[in-house]
């Protein structure tokens, strides 16, 4: 029993949920932005290059022949993986930079000095009696 407690322990601690949320959510991004780039960014960019379609962009190694389909490199699909990578990069530096900005501002914010005790309050008055004399 002592087996299944600790893995339960394990598997229900903050840190893994929040992980586990986390690639949920960074893999619902993922599919966000890489609709974003190839419905989007690259049909106008495709336009301004000439009508390129990223996606049909290959070098044919070998021919197809009889059942055996043709050898590409599809180095399309690479170049809109880059760019794909490059925005989730950008949004994910941009998020952790507002984080940062969020963080340090609590960390610098003044707080208020706290209260004397009054132990602090009859000691002072104490050293003022002392003083005066």
């Amino acid at each position: 029993m002592g087996f299944i407690k600790e893995f339960r322990d394990f598997a229900v601690k903050g840190n893994v949920v929040d992980m586990a949320v986390g690639i949920i959510i960074g893999a619902a991004f993922g599919k966000i932005v890489s609709s974003f780039v190839g419905d989007v960014i690259m049909p106008p960019l495709g336009v301004l290059i000439g009508g390129v379609d990223f996606s049909n962009l290959v070098i044919t190694i070998k021919q197809a022949a009889g059942d055996a389909p043709a050898v590409v490199l599809g180095y399309g699909k690479f170049i809109q993986t880059l760019i794909d990578f490059t925005i989730i990069a950008f949004a994910i530096f941009m998020a952790v930079k507002a984080m940062n900005s969020i963080k340090k501002k609590e960390v610098e914010a003044p707080k208020a000095p706290p209260a004397p005790t009054k132990e602090e309050i009859l000691l002072t008055e104490i050293r003022d009696l002392l003083k005066e004399k």
